[in-house]
């Protein structure tokens, strides 16, 4: 059945078409150009009359016009009004909306003359900026931290607790499976190197030092800093956009003594405990590749492994989870403090504060590394 007050175009001839007149009657709106396909006739006929300047438009008649009639009218125009055109007094703002959104120009963005050594020198304000931030938090966690040992029974247990629960039993699965095939994989390159020159007794040596001393910590912190960190970042950034920041600062409620300080020791409490996680999983898996592949058994592996590694290796293994942990904590918390309250710099500033975050757990590590180069090799 057809609309009511369809969309229509009557021309009347006048001597010539030069001089002739275009009347357009019904509704000009959206849903109406869209019924039983009207609008590939409207197009159409308004193809036949474009270019044509000399054409007499009369608008008066339409019941109602929207912006897509507008527009397809002003296109047949040429994007100009025509010399002759009524319109009904509704309308003119419309048009007059369009004429101006045509002739604004959008504004070249300025070249930026910003030279090698001014950006090197910006990038250098803003390291020692973002590292002036970061000592500043962490003399904060310290105030807090004595506070919470000078008044233990009203510090925050439960933000402490929830924390150790997101950020270390949560964690157990994917640490469990990456440390899994790591010491599958470490195994098995070094039992390809080791049958080679005899000396299948020392791949208990090699992947117990590597995987206790170095690669249960550092991975436990990379793959922590990529889930925890970036949650935590989210978490403040989120609270940052939503004012909820602002809101504990008004109720008087300390930002570091309830937000931060409980991120950093649930962090420095649970980063060990996976650590000692991590290990035990990439130990099973080296056990497993090594009984594959050079028929060592589980109980020789065991038997081995106190002599092969000293007890002071797992004694590093664990001051750096306690270190890493608190780096990832603090380097994420300072990052989700420092984010806008809008959804792009809360996407920036999460990105930013996982790899700064990788990062200064790898510098730490390389630290740790100098510091006890000496330490557990007797």
């Amino acid at each position: 059945m057809p609309l009511e007050n369809a969309p229509t175009l009557t021309l009347h001839h006048a001597d010539s078409i030069s001089s002739a007149a275009v009347m357009a009657t019904g509704i000009w709106q959206v849903h109406a150009l869209a019924d039983r396909g009207a609008i590939k006739t409207i197009i159409k006929t308004l193809a036949s009359l474009k270019d044509n300047s000399k054409l007499a438009w009369d608008l008066s008649g339409i019941v109602s016009l929207d912006h897509i009639g507008a527009q397809m009218f002003w296109n047949c125009w040429g994007k100009q009004r025509p010399a002759q055109l009524t319109l009904a007094p509704k309308q003119e703002e419309l048009f007059k909306r369009i004429e101006e959104a045509c002739v604004a120009q959008v504004v070249k963005p300025r070249r930026s003359r910003l030279t090698a050594v001014m950006i090197l020198g910006f990038a250098i304000m803003s390291f020692f900026e973002h590292l002036r931030g970061f000592i500043g938090l962490i003399g904060q966690v310290v105030q807090d931290l004595l506070r919470f040992a000078r008044h233990p029974t009203t510090g925050p247990w439960r933000e402490i607790s929830a924390n150790i629960f997101h950020a270390g039993f949560q964690a157990l699965g994917i640490t469990a499976l990456v440390g899994f095939l790591i010491g599958v994989v470490l195994s098995f390159l070094s039992a390809q190197q080791l049958r080679t020159f005899g000396g299948d007794m020392y791949l208990v040596n090699i992947l117990g030092m590597s995987v206790i001393r170095e690669l249960g910590p550092l991975l436990a912190a990379i793959l922590v800093a990529g889930r925890s960190g970036s949650s935590i970042t989210a978490q403040l950034g989120v609270m940052r956009v939503t004012e909820e920041l602002d809101a504990m600062l008004v109720m008087g409620i300390s930002h570091g003594y309830r937000l931060i300080m409980p991120k950093v020791l649930a962090l420095a409490i649970s980063m060990p405990l996976l650590v000692v996680w991590t290990d035990a999983m990439a130990l099973i898996g080296g056990m497993v590749s090594a009984q594959m592949e050079l028929n060592l058994s589980a109980r020789y592996f065991l038997q081995k492994l106190p002599d092969a590694v000293p007890l002071a290796n797992y004694v590093i293994g664990l001051l750096k989870g306690v270190v890493f942990g608190m780096l990832i904590a603090l380097v994420s918390c300072h990052f989700g403090l420092r984010i806008k309250p809008n959804t792009e710099s809360l996407g920036h500033g999460t990105t930013t504060a996982v790899v700064t975050a990788i990062t200064v757990v790898i510098l730490a590590d390389a630290v740790f590394a100098i510091i006890f180069s000496g330490v557990g090799f007797d």
